[in-house]
C-alpha cells in the first residue's frame, strides 16, 4: 500500500517539473531589448533561490530609506547593492541550509505560508555565472522601484528578523507563498510588471536564469 503514495508523489513530481519548464519557456515582453544605456540590475541565484540586485543609490532612488543600513550586524561597510527576494517565512527563517528543510515546513509553504522580504547588502557584487547583470531603462527601473516598494510595509507594521549573515536582514512582508506563487515567480513577476522579458510560470531558479544572459568571466 505505501507504493502508491509514492507513485503519486513521483508523478506530482515529475508533472510539476514538466509544466514548470513549459511555463517558463513562454516568454512575457517577448520583444524586450536590452537597452545600450540606462540602469545596471542584476538577477542572482544560488541554484534554488533569485533575487534582484539594484544599487544602493542612484539619482532615482536611496534603498537606505525603505531598508536602513542599521538594521544589519555589520553597517560601516562601504555598501553598494541591495539584494530584495520575497519567500515563505518558515522556510527563510528555519532553513538556513536545504539540509534543514523539514517535510512540514515544506507542506506548509506549498500549500500557503506567510510572505517575507530577504534583503541583502552587497559591496561591489562579482559578477558570475550565479550574478548576471541586466541593464533596464530608466522608466523600467521606476516601474521596478515601485513594485518593491509595494512588498515594503510601513514602519510601524514591520517586524525584522536577523539574517544569515551580518549583511542581511528579514522583514515582514505582504502576500501568501503557495505553489503558484512562489520566491521565483515573484522574481519574474516583478521583472514583467515592469516591463522586462522573462517566463510566463517560472517555480524554479532555472526558469528565471534562462532568460537572463550569461556573462562571460576571467
Amino acid at each position: 500500500m505505501l507504493l502508491w503514495p509514492l507513485a503519486a508523489l513521483t508523478s506530482f513530481a515529475v508533472i510539476f517539473a514538466l509544466t514548470a519548464w513549459v511555463g517558463s519557456s513562454i516568454p512575457r515582453n517577448a520583444g524586450w531589448q536590452e537597452p545600450a544605456t540606462g540602469i545596471e540590475i542584476m538577477i542572482e541565484t544560488n541554484g534554488v533561490h533569485t533575487a534582484i540586485v539594484v544599487p544602493t543609490v542612484t539619482a532615482q532612488k536611496n534603498w537606505r530609506e525603505d531598508f536602513p543600513i542599521d538594521h544589519v550586524l555589520a553597517p560601516n561597510r562601504p555598501y553598494t547593492h541591495v539584494s530584495v527576494s520575497w519567500g515563505e517565512r518558515e522556510v527563510f527563517l528555519n532553513t538556513p541550509t536545504w539540509s534543514d528543510l523539514s517535510l512540514p515546513v515544506a507542506i506548509n509553504a506549498a500549500t500557503g505560508g506567510e510572505g517575507l522580504l530577504h534583503v541583502s547588502h552587497y559591496v561591489r557584487p562579482a559578477l558570475s555565472r550565479n550574478h548576471r547583470p541586466l541593464t533596464i531603462s530608466h522608466d523600467e527601473y521606476a516601474k521596478l522601484i515601485a513594485l518593491i516598494e509595494k512588498e515594503v510595509l510601513p514602519e510601524a507594521e514591520r517586524q525584522s528578523y536577523r539574517g544569515y549573515s551580518d549583511y542581511d536582514v528579514f522583514y515582514n512582508a505582504p502576500g501568501t507563498y503557495h505553489l503558484g506563487r512562489t520566491c521565483n515567480q515573484w522574481t519574474s513577476d516583478t521583472l514583467a510588471a515592469a516591463g522586462i522579458r522573462t517566463g510566463w510560470w517560472t517555480p524554479m531558479a532555472g526558469g528565471v536564469m534562462k532568460w537572463i544572459p550569461q556573462v562571460e568571466t576571467d
